[in-house]
């Protein structure tokens, strides 16, 4: 099989007039199809049920975007038999022809690009670069599993012995159950359901009851690029509800989870529990949250440090498990560096997504209250020198927010937010920065300014995150650049995009022969 090599997706800008008619006519094409009806697809089969879960734009939640079958318990068992069915063949299925048809799926999404992305800036309130990331990042699972699953058609080597015949080689789990997070509803979904399927197993997947409708859109490209019936299906429901049925199934194989630390842990206690009739120990992964620190010191560029600190902690909202959240600054430094950091910060523009703000909604009512919820107890835990209020309209938007003068321990420099609030805290020096950064439950990303390459090196070991980025944003990691996954409570560190992702869903098989 003859492949391009593998490179990232180039994300779309829209500096230039012909792109942005583009995306103009993208958006006014998908508004047409507001309040259709997306059913589930098991086997192949698409099915609508009596309830419905409706999607709304949170730039204007008076819109609905789609509506959604709502599975049960019923069409789970249905989607995990069908699941099963396929993989008596799907698991035999030549590694080139499974790649083929999910190179096939990449070149589908590529056509579709701008719809997809305006589907995103209605759905979710991502502004078109963020959407446009979003499905270039999608594009990059697809492509980067669909090539990485080629490498385990090969037998690793094994020492030999007179008389043996000695041979080892992988095999798929099985069925598996993805629960998706809103976040990255294209993205995360994609790489989460195609690396499995990617090499021999079967899905069934539940988005997030946020975004059903771009999930029924990446199914229906799935379709077109001829993946079989049954070995993905596509079952919205709540989390509580069809999520927890799944995960406590004796017929789930694995679960692959992106989401919050207290549904992870959950799913992850709920998993290990021996189910009547399962013969197997389900296999967990789980991405979970973050409290991502930025260090900033003395010898930085902090003309750098104050833009990649407004990117990470306003991009989206900053509704990123990435997002910078803490500003972890040496005294020396402080003063300097938030002049530059609130001067950016209070030029961000906020405002209906489909306008192409610098910050849209967050994603909906439940995280608005969330939002509302932290900066009254940041008022009471710090000062707040931007920002702080929700902004009039019926959209969910928030000003860019900064508390100064945050204790390490407070409750906003410990507990993920999950929108556009940013806690500053102040160090004497290195160290306690370093301590500092540490001293969360979290490790997922990280990041130091500094022109010392001393500090840069110890941060390189000390800093306790999976993902350390220096004297850049710490969001964006790309697929086969940035393998993504995090320490402690951040999850299993399964490093998506990464070349070892793949083998997660796989299990080694070894046969002995005496001649």
């Amino acid at each position: 099989m003859t492949v391009e090599p593998y490179r990232p997706q180039p994300i779309e800008t829209f500096q230039t007039p012909e792109k942005r008619q583009e995306m103009i006519r993208a958006l006014a094409e998908v508004r047409q199809q507001f309040g259709r009806h997306y059913p589930l697809i098991i086997g192949g089969e698409k099915v609508q049920t009596q309830a419905a879960i409706p999607s709304t734009n949170p730039s204007n939640p008076a819109e609905v975007v789609g509506y959604a079958a709502q599975a049960g318990a019923s069409e789970a068992d249905a989607a995990l038999e069908a699941a099963w069915r396929a993989f008596k063949t799907w698991k035999d299925w030549p590694q080139e022809a499974r790649s083929r048809t999910l190179l096939k799926a990449a070149h589908i999404m590529k056509r579709r690009q701008r719809e997809l992305e305006a589907w995103m800036v209605y759905e979710i309130g991502k502004n078109w670069t963020e959407a446009a990331a979003d499905v270039a990042e999608a594009i990059d699972f697809t492509v980067y599993y669909a090539q990485q699953a080629l490498k385990y058609t090969a037998k690793p080597p094994l020492v030999a012995v007179p008389g043996e015949d000695n041979e080892s080689f992988y095999m798929p789990l099985g069925a598996g159950v993805v629960i998706a997070p809103w976040n990255f509803p294209l993205a995360i979904l994609t790489g989460m359901t195609l690396g499995p399927i990617a090499v021999g197993n079967t899905v069934v997947a539940k988005p997030a009851e946020d975004t059903p409708v771009i999930a029924a859109k990446l199914f229906e490209i799935l379709e077109e690029a001829g993946l079989p019936a049954g070995v993905a299906n596509l079952l919205p429901g709540h989390g509580s509800e069809v999520g927890a049925y799944l995960v406590s199934h004796p017929k789930t194989r694995f679960i692959n989870f992106t989401g919050s630390l207290e549904v992870g842990l959950k799913i992850n206690e709920e998993a290990a529990k021996l189910a009547p009739g399962q013969t197997w120990l389900k296999r967990v992964f789980l991405e979970l949250g973050g409290k991502d620190a930025i260090i900033v010191d003395e010898t930085a560029d902090l003309e750098a440090a104050a833009l990649g600190i407004v990117q990470s902690a306003y991009g989206f909202q900053g509704q990123k498990c990435s997002a910078c959240s803490r500003l972890i600054v040496l005294e020396r430094v402080h003063d300097d560096l938030m002049e530059q950091v609130v001067e950016r910060a209070r030029k961000l523009v906020v405002g209906p997504a489909e306008e192409n703000p610098d910050m849209g909604p967050v994603a909906s009512e439940k995280q608005e209250q969330t939002v509302a919820r932290y900066i009254e107890i940041g008022k009471e835990e710090g000062q707040c020198i931007l920002g702080g209020h929700r902004l009039e309209g019926s959209g969910y938007f928030f000003e860019p927010t900064i508390f100064d003068g945050v204790a390490p321990q407070a409750r906003i420099a410990q507990e993920e937010i999950f929108g556009p609030v940013l806690s500053v805290i102040r160090v004497p020096d290195f160290d306690a920065a370093l301590e500092v950064a540490n001293g969360t439950r979290f490790g997922l990303t990280g990041g130091v300014f500094s022109r010392s390459r001393e500090r840069l090196e110890r941060a390189r070991q000390e800093f306790q995150v999976g993902n350390l980025y220096f004297n850049r944003k710490i969001t964006g990691a790309l697929v086969g650049v940035q393998p993504f996954g995090g320490f402690n409570l951040s999850g299993t560190n399964t490093k998506a995009g990464g070349p070892d992702y793949l083998m997660n869903f796989l299990h080694m098989k070894s046969v002995t022969e005496r001649f």
